[in-house]
């Protein structure tokens, strides 16, 4: 549904040191960087940009896609050691559905970020 989406961050090293190492487990890396901020994608088709900005920014839910449920706990792991707050442990959310695994922390501006996974458990 979207091709890009963009939002501005208080500590631009901040987030994007954050964001590199969190979304990592799932295959995010660095797309481009310049002068306007950084662009993330896994699949080169769908990106995350982020840019400095001086307003204080409104807080976000950022879900992203896990390809299985080892990428959500290695995700959860990562985005804690790389300083974000548990907002909920990697696990199944039967309130969303059956197959809903899920793990969301803080990040650096206190937006909510998840990485969900909606296949079964292998």
């Amino acid at each position: 549904m979207f091709d890009h989406v963009l939002f501005g961050v208080s500590d631009y090293a901040a987030s994007k040191a954050f964001f590199l190492k969190a979304l990592e487990p799932i295959g995010i890396a660095v797309v481009s960087e310049g002068p306007l901020g950084i662009e993330l994608s896994a699949d080169g088709k769908s990106s995350l940009c982020i840019c400095q900005t001086e307003e204080k920014p409104a807080h976000l839910h950022l879900a992203f896609t896990a390809e299985n449920r080892q990428q959500v706990e290695a995700f959860y792991r990562a985005a804690l050691e790389a300083g974000a707050k548990d907002n909920g442990a990697p696990g199944l959310r039967p309130n969303y559905s059956g197959k809903y695994y899920a793990a969301f922390v803080i990040g650096p501006d206190g937006h909510n970020i998840e990485v969900v996974c909606h296949e079964p458990e292998v």
